[in-house]
């Protein structure tokens, strides 16, 4: 059971690493191996995750840990997915939320498709 990611905008890297209760070293391994794993940094250099960071973190963790995927297979899986998560951008007008999220569902939809 993976639990509740309290509702925030960013989370420090030890919040993230008790919530998918993994160490902080892993999530920066992760960081190294997985190219679409790239949090924000403050102006201090923190590592600043959002939530989508967090479900991607515990995707990560159950593809590494229990479906026993290798590093490049979790890269493989998240492949088609990669471009559709870097193009993704927070509009700044509350009315092209709809849009983006429309745009992502579809390139989700996609995804999914290339998968199967």
């Amino acid at each position: 059971m993976q639990p509740v990611i309290p509702d925030k905008t960013y989370f420090k890297i030890g919040e993230v690493a008790r919530l998918a209760d993994i160490k902080t070293s892993v999530l920066r391994y992760w960081e190294t191996e997985f190219s679409f794993l790239n949090p924000e940094k403050s102006s201090a250099g923190q590592r600043l995750y959002t939530r989508q960071d967090i479900e991607m973190v515990q995707q990560i963790k159950q593809l590494l840990y229990q479906e026993k995927y290798t590093i490049e297979g979790v890269r493989k899986k998240f492949s088609p997915r990669k471009t559709a998560l870097a193009k993704q951008a927070a509009p700044a007008d509350p009315s092209h939320d709809l849009q983006a999220i429309l745009r992502m569902v579809r390139q989700e939809l996609l995804a999914i498709r290339a998968i199967l």
